[in-house]
């Protein structure tokens, strides 16, 4: 928890660099870094979502065996998509399968250039209103996004939210066949649907961040992929969309808190924000998420993601903490309380309150949320009872929100300032 008033987002949102070698761990790479717009260009053409994971499938096991030896290909993407929509093809043909939507399929493959503009933009984005339908379930749109967009195995999106692969695997099947069962539509929604479809779209493009961020400090592989899918996918939102402010706003959000990233844990200790090393700090993706903030304000009346994205500019603007402008900060959260009235958020204020008029004032808040089940909760608790020399109680606070986090680096802090305690 950090005084941003938002748990502190973490993961790399960098795109790994292209391998120039052929061995099977760069071609993995390649393959997982070129999925989502592969598995969009198959399900465009095919409109089979298993049939296009089949078809990826099978030309990942051909670049396996030719890549080693050829080396990567100067168009990796292109080669893929070449590769799979003719696996594609050979199925159709081999099970007969001949109804009008596999017949154009067959007849309509003119595009292997796998550009990273344009219509191969627009099919991601298609697939992804295509997972984030209000027909899904929440948790079902998370998980299939992380699937067909984000390329991340079944096992991974699991671990990351903490369920049986096997239960994992069963949510993502019972989402393909409500799609395919309900005709979920593959396309953007009209102007008119917009508005009510996109906040979907945005809420889970923002909880795949911030599990990515959560998770970090466990040493996991899984949280770079979350944060920077996530940074991806709604990069290519606000370029596709870019009057929508509240997508600008949630950018803006996601790359303040990654620049923080490389400052944020030390020795696999969490580092909170008024400790960091602010030298450290991405000062290109703060000047972006800067310009980003102020474009998406001038707009309209600030929604919930700008808000947090302004919040974020306030802190990253400061040189050091003590120079921070918590006054700013609280009236921020105190226009979304008015957005989104939740004792999550006005947990959030109550931590620019402590720096603003006490300690004292602050727990007063913090003590009658409901959020005694709520992992932050304790450890805020325990950071103003400490404040207030109030030692015993901050001890019992620190061991609830230790007991109640699986984070390693938060669990580590936690320790560490319970242990400082006399």
């Amino acid at each position: 928890m950090t005084q941003d008033g938002t748990v502190d987002h973490g993961g790399s949102g960098h795109v790994a660099d292209r391998p120039s070698g052929g061995d099977g761990a760069a071609v993995e790479r390649v393959f997982r870094e070129e999925y989502g717009r592969l598995i969009a260009s198959l399900v465009r053409r095919f409109g089979d979502i298993d049939l296009a994971e089949d078809a990826a499938g099978e030309a990942l096991v051909v670049a396996l065996e030719k890549w080693p030896s050829d080396g990567v290909p100067p168009n990796p993407g292109g080669w893929l998509t070449t590769t799979a929509a003719n696996r594609a093809i050979d199925r159709i043909r081999r099970e007969g399968q001949r109804d009008a939507k596999h017949q154009a399929a067959l007849m309509t493959y003119d595009d292997t250039s796998h550009s990273p503009v344009g219509v191969v933009e627009d099919d991601r984005l298609r697939l992804l209103f295509t997972c984030c339908h209000p027909a899904l379930a929440p948790e079902a749109r998370i998980a299939l996004t992380l699937r067909l967009l984000g390329g991340l195995t079944v096992a991974e999106i699991g671990q990351a939210f903490l369920v049986p692969e096997t239960t994992m695997a069963q949510r993502i099947t019972r989402a393909k066949k409500k799609i395919a069962a309900a005709n979920v539509p593959y396309r953007v929604p009209s102007a008119s649907d917009l508005p009510t479809r996109l906040g979907g779209v945005l809420t889970v493009l923002f909880l795949v961040f911030n599990e990515g961020y959560l998770a970090s400090g466990d040493g996991s592989p899984v949280r770079s992929e979350l944060t920077s899918e996530a940074i991806r996918l709604t990069r290519v939102l606000q370029v596709l969309l870019p009057s929508e402010p509240e997508v600008t706003g949630l950018l803006a959000l996601m790359l303040l808190t990654e620049a923080r990233h490389s400052a944020r844990v030390r020795s696999g200790v969490l580092v909170p924000l008024d400790e960091q090393d602010r030298s450290g700090w991405d000062r290109s993706l703060i000047a972006e998420g800067h310009a980003l903030v102020r474009s998406c304000l001038a707009i309209n009346r600030p929604g919930r993601y700008q808000l947090l994205a302004a919040i974020n500019a306030v802190h990253t603007s400061a040189v050091s903490a003590s120079d921070t402008d918590w006054s700013q900060v609280v009236a921020l959260y105190d226009q979304l309380l008015l957005v989104d009235p939740s004792p999550i958020v006005a947990l959030n204020r109550a931590v620019a309150v402590a720096e603003l008029d006490g300690p004292s004032v602050a727990l007063a808040l913090v003590d009658r949320l409901p959020l005694e089940g709520y992992h932050p909760w304790h450890a805020v608790r325990a950071d103003l009872l400490r404040r207030l020399g109030r030692s015993t109680e901050a001890k019992d606070a620190y061991g609830a929100a230790i007991n109640s986090t699986a984070n390693v680096a938060e669990r580590a802090y936690l320790a560490r300032k319970s242990g400082e305690l006399v």
